[in-house]
């Protein structure tokens, strides 16, 4: 059996490269050892990135139409039960109204909330009837490569029947513990397992507790709690209001808990506040925290993404999303590297971009984590005796002037937690260095704000291109966004670059490759109505923007050039490694 590149998994990941490969047309495969997609909740913030590559991959619209949307899942809360007292709210994922214009000015779309279990079938799905050949219950068993090709061991898991199949190029998204990465010796830094969490998804009608209060994530602090633990646990809503999954720590250095249908129920009704509560537990597990990520994502015909290079907790959701942008950034490559048009070296782009957004991104959700300390910290549970414990929780109400500081040091403690909540900068900001981006000679730009809470828009060379509402001839708005993917490069100019644009149909035929060119200004396909585009692009109207089919701008130029033709084409071959 043969194919050009074969994916193994079929979680965000791997689904999302299946997607991205067969929207581009080219011949692929996926396995996994899985009957089906995701039987449990799991990942689920589907942040602004990950929307705008749904938008270009044709999905955006069915996981809006599934998905928890936006202005549900902002008022976080920090309580002592759902019906106990609560401690505070922190406004996430752009709800806040000082931080909702930074989120709508940045994209055309915005977070949702779609849980794993809804969102994979959708990606498959899609892949599928885009021409995937999808495999379940076949499991990756080991593989050999040389200078021409991968050959990966298969086992059909319903037979037992052992074959071999011969792929071009290999993806490995086969998760946290992935033998592929293993296989391949991927080097990694960092440590597996640092703290012990359980998973409880159950069904239960919490409406009156909390649709006056619209949230995905519901914190309970319950030090000396009579279901163990470590005191800190989390209810997170699935689908309003009446499906649910608690996170639950546990000391990872004592023997793992045996969580059965009444321990389960038993957590469930302790954190919700209600020894009575009517509750249907769905499935329970155990899982590690883990600070882990790959310095390396390739070896060779083979790559890894998702999980199997990045691994961390949940924190700041970033781990579905940005295994789907890994997935985005490395299919066009493969699509233009198998037609032809590129040379092998733009693969080695794939991992001097990715490597160290997983690096980022590890660090930022275990910093997440440490962030709690603060909380503890001001209401005065981080040890100690938990009868004390949940005194000092109770006295932050006392009228004296230790109260006072307490109730000063939890609300600095609590305003840390935009950090893990609001870090739209870590979600858009990534500007990457390799050799698919070509330095335009001006140094990086600045950032005036928070480089990890503010996205900081830029057109400079491997940043992510700004979003701007654009008119069209017929009255419609559509985004600078909207011009560009597709699986191809796109140019951007203005009236008086004209020459940028008639020279771009000529690179595109002599290099053989998709090239689409836009005018925007007065009379052309393209208004820039508002003159947001004006104030985004950092050239002037007589120079271009070049955009990678990914949305990150390949490279630019300030103003006109004496030979537009010669100089695009020296900047494609050098991004194409022609």
């Amino acid at each position: 059996m043969r194919t050009d590149v074969l994916v193994i998994g079929s979680g965000p990941a791997g689904g999302g490269a299946a997607l991205a490969l067969a929207s581009l047309g080219v011949e692929h495969m996926v396995i996994t050892k899985y009957r089906w997609t995701a039987n449990t909740p799991r990942a689920h913030i589907t942040n602004q990135r990950t929307m705008e590559i749904f938008r270009d991959l044709g999905i955006e619209d069915e996981v809006i139409a599934k998905g928890t949307p936006n202005e549900l899942m902002g008022d976080t809360v920090f309580c002592t039960s759902l019906t106990g007292d609560e401690i505070g709210r922190v406004r996430t994922w752009g709800t806040h109204p000082a931080r909702k214009a930074d989120y709508t000015l940045a994209s055309p779309s915005t977070h949702c909330d779609i849980p794993q279990t809804f969102l994979e079938p959708i990606i498959v799905g899609q892949a599928a009837a885009n021409g995937s050949r999808i495999r379940f219950d076949t499991e990756y068993v080991g593989l050999t490569q040389d200078d021409d090709g991968v050959d990966v061991l298969v086992r059909d898991r319903v037979t037992g029947h052992e074959y071999t199949i011969r792929a071009k190029y290999v993806i490995g998204a086969d998760g946290g513990r992935s033998q592929v990465a293993a296989d391949v010796g991927l080097p990694f830094e960092g440590q597996m397992d640092i703290a012990g969490s359980m998973n409880i998804v159950f069904h239960a009608d919490l409406s009156h507790l909390v649709e006056h209060r619209p949230s995905v994530l519901y914190w309970v602090l319950q030090p000396g709690s009579d279901v163990g633990g470590i005191g800190l646990g989390l209810v997170r809503m699935v689908r309003p209001w009446n499906e649910w999954l608690i996170v639950w720590g546990y000391d990872i250095n004592q023997p793992p808990p045996d969580v059965d249908e009444d321990m389960a129920i038993s957590i469930v009704r302790e954190l919700v506040g209600d020894p009575e509560l009517p509750v249907t537990i769905r499935s329970t597990s155990l899982w590690g925290n883990n600070k882990m990520y790959a310095t390396r994502y390739r070896a060779g015909r083979v790559f890894c993404m998702g999980d199997a290079c990045h691994r961390h907790p949940p924190s700041n959701g970033l781990g579905s999303n940005t295994s789907i942008q890994d997935a985005y950034n490395l299919a066009w490559k493969l699509a233009y590297v198998l037609r032809g048009t590129a040379g092998e070296a733009l693969l080695d782009s794939y991992d001097a971009e990715r490597s160290p957004i997983g690096k980022q991104i590890v660090l930022r959700a275990n910093k997440s984590i440490e962030e709690f300390g603060p909380i503890f910290a001001a209401l005065g549970v981080d040890g100690g005796d938990p009868e004390l414990m949940q005194q000092h929780i109770a006295a932050r109400a006392d009228n004296t002037p230790q109260a006072a500081g307490q109730r000063e040091a939890l609300r600095k403690a609590l305003e840390l937690k935009d950090y893990e909540f609001n870090a739209h900068g870590v979600e858009l900001g990534q500007r990457y260095a390799s050799n698919a981006v070509v330095p335009d000679g001006t140094p990086e730009p600045a950032f005036d704000r928070d480089p990890e809470l503010y996205y900081h828009p830029t057109t400079w060379p491997g940043a992510r291109l700004p979003h701007a509402w654009l008119g069209t001839r017929d009255g419609r708005k559509v985004s600078t966004h909207d011009l560009a993917g597709k699986g191809r490069f796109c140019l951007l100019t203005g009236i008086a670059g004209e020459a940028w644009a008639e020279a771009a149909g000529k690179v595109a035929e002599q290099l053989g490759i998709e090239l689409v060119a836009h005018v925007i200004g007065p009379g052309r396909e393209h208004i820039d109505l508002y003159e947001d585009w004006a104030r985004a692009r950092e050239v002037d109207e007589a120079g271009c923007v070049l955009v990678r089919p990914d949305a990150h701008v390949a490279w630019r130029s300030a103003g006109t050039s004496d030979d537009p033709a010669a100089e695009l084409s020296r900047v494609l071959s050098q991004v194409l490694a022609r």
